[in-house]
C-alpha cells in the first residue's frame, strides 16, 4: 500500500517532466536527452549495486533510497514552485534520480523474494508488485494531466515527494528475517565477472536478457515520445498526454491481472515472446492512429504486451537463480528493464526531429516483432535447459513435463 502511494506520485513526476521539458523547448531532442540522462546512471551503476546488494542488507539500501529519491523530487518541486527552473537544472536532477535508481530498483527486486514465505508464491508476488505499479501509472498520469492543466507541474513535483513518507513508513514497519549473508570475495571487480559470467554462460539467462534490453531499446520509446503525439497529433494538452498514459497503464493492469491469475512459471516463457509481438503490433497501429478515442484503444494491447514481456521475464529469471547471484542478475535485469530506455529515448528523440515520431515507433516496433520470432524459435531449447532447474526446485515432477 505504501508503495502503492508513493508510484502514483513517480508517475505524476514522469508525466511533469516531460510535459514541462517539452513545454518550455518544444525540441524532441531535449525530450530524448532529459529521458536519457534520468536512465543511463542506471545502466552504468546497476552491475555495481547488485554486487553491493548481494553483500549487504536490501532493506536499508531500499529505504535509504527512498529517502533520497523523496530529496530529489522535493528539489524539483522547489525550483519550478519558485520560476527558476532551466532545463540543465532538470536535467541535472534526472541523473541524480537515475543514481539512486540504480540501487532503488534492483534492492526492490532481489528483496520479493525475502518478503514471501513460500517459494511456489514468487509469480503471484511479482504479479502483484506488478498490479501495483501498473494501477499507478494507470491514476498517476491521469491526476497529473489535470493538475499540470490547472495548477502547473511544480504541484505534480511536491506531491511526489510527499508521497515517499508511506513507503519509507511502510518499509519500516515490515519484520523480514534477516537472511544470511556470506562474503566469500569482497573485490566488486571479481564479483562484477563472476555475475556476468553467470548470466551470459547460461543461454536461457542470457536470451531473457537480450530480447529484454531489445524491447527496451526499441520498443519503449514511445514514452517519451508521448507528448509529441498529444499536442501535436492529437491536438490535444496536459489532459491528453494524461488520458494517453492511463490507457497504457490500464493495459498493463490487465496484464498484470493476467499473470495473477497464473497458478506457475510453467508456460511464462511462451508469454516471454508473445507479449513482445503484442507490443509491436500494438505501436504499429497506434502510429497511424489520428482520433483520441482510437488512440487510448490501441494503447491497451501496449500497456499489456510491455507488462507481460517484462513481469514474465522477472519471474522466470527470479526462479532460476541461484540465491548468492540474485542481486547481481536482478541488477542485469535492471539494465536491461531500465538501462536500455534511456539509449532508446536518445535515438528516438533524435529520430522524431528528423523522420517524425510515428515513424519513429514503427522502426521501434518491427524490432519487437524481430527480437519475438527469433526467441520463439530458440524456446525449445531453453526450456530443455530450465526443465532440471525447475524439477530440482520441485516445480515440475518429472523430465516428461512440459
Amino acid at each position: 500500500m505504501g508503495q502503492g502511494i508513493s508510484l502514483i506520485g513517480t508517475w505524476m513526476q514522469r508525466v511533469a517532466v516531460s510535459w514541462l521539458v517539452y513545454r518550455m523547448t518544444d525540441s524532441p531532442f531535449l525530450l530524448g536527452v532529459t529521458a536519457f540522462a534520468g536512465q543511463i546512471p542506471t545502466f552504468l551503476l546497476a552491475p555495481v549495486a547488485g554486487v553491493l546488494i548481494d553483500k549487504h542488507d536490501r532493506m536499508r539500501i531500499l529505504i535509504a533510497s527512498q529517502v533520497l529519491s523523496m530529496i530529489q523530487a522535493l528539489s524539483l518541486a522547489t525550483i519550478v514552485l519558485t520560476d527558476v527552473a532551466k532545463v540543465w537544472m532538470i536535467i541535472t536532477l534526472s541523473i541524480i534520480l537515475g543514481l539512486i535508481n540504480a540501487f532503488e530498483i534492483t534492492a526492490r527486486q532481489s528483496l520479493v523474494i525475502d518478503m514471501i514465505d513460500k517459494r511456489e508464491d514468487l509469480g503471484n508476488a511479482i504479479a502483484l508488485n506488478s498490479s501495483m505499479f501498473n494501477g499507478a501509472r494507470l491514476i498517476g498520469p491521469t491526476v497529473a494531466g489535470v493538475l499540470i492543466a490547472t495548477v502547473g507541474e511544480g504541484i505534480c513535483f511536491l506531491i511526489n515527494g510527499l508521497s515517499f513518507i508511506a513507503v519509507i513508513f511502510s518499509l519500516m514497519a515490515m519484520k523480514i528475517k534477516p537472511r544470511k549473508i556470506e562474503i566469500k570475495e569482497t573485490d566488486i571487480i571479481r564479483g562484477l565477472k563472476e555475475g556476468f559470467s553467470y548470466a551470459f554462460k547460461f543461454p536461457p539467462i542470457r536470451s531473457i536478457l537480450l530480447i529484454l534490453s531489445l524491447v527496451n531499446l526499441m520498443g519503449v520509446q514511445y514514452i517519451v515520445l508521448m507528448p509529441i503525439f498529444a499536442r501535436d497529433i492529437l491536438h490535444g494538452g496536459p489532459k491528453t498526454l494524461g488520458f494517453l498514459m492511463g490507457a497504457v497503464g490500464m493495459g498493463a493492469l490487465f496484464g498484470a491481472l493476467f499473470l495473477a491469475s497464473k497458478k506457475t512459471v510453467i508456460g511464462l516463457g511462451k508469454w516471454i515472446g508473445l507479449a513482445a509481438a503484442v507490443l509491436g503490433a500494438g505501436l504499429i497501429l497506434f502510429s497511424f492512429s489520428k482520433l483520441f478515442w482510437l488512440s487510448l484503444l490501441l494503447l491497451l494491447p501496449v500497456g499489456f504486451g510491455m507488462m507481460v514481456h517484462m513481469a514474465s521475464s522477472n519471474t522466470v529469471l527470479q526462479t532460476i537463480v541461484d540465491d548468492d547471484k540474485r542481486g547481481r542478475l536482478m541488477s542485469l535485469y535492471a539494465m536491461s528493464f531500465m538501462g536500455m530506455a534511456p539509449i532508446g529515448n536518445l535515438i528516438g528523440g533524435s529520430l522524431a526531429g528528423k523522420i517524425g515520431a510515428p515513424n519513429t515507433l514503427i522502426i521501434g516496433a518491427l524490432f519487437c516483432l524481430l527480437s519475438s520470432l527469433v526467441f520463439l524459435k530458440k524456446l525449445p531449447a531453453l526450456r530443455k535447459l530450465i526443465r532440471p532447474i525447475y524439477i530440482k526446485k520441485g516445480i515440475i515432477k518429472d523430465m516428461t513435463v512440459q
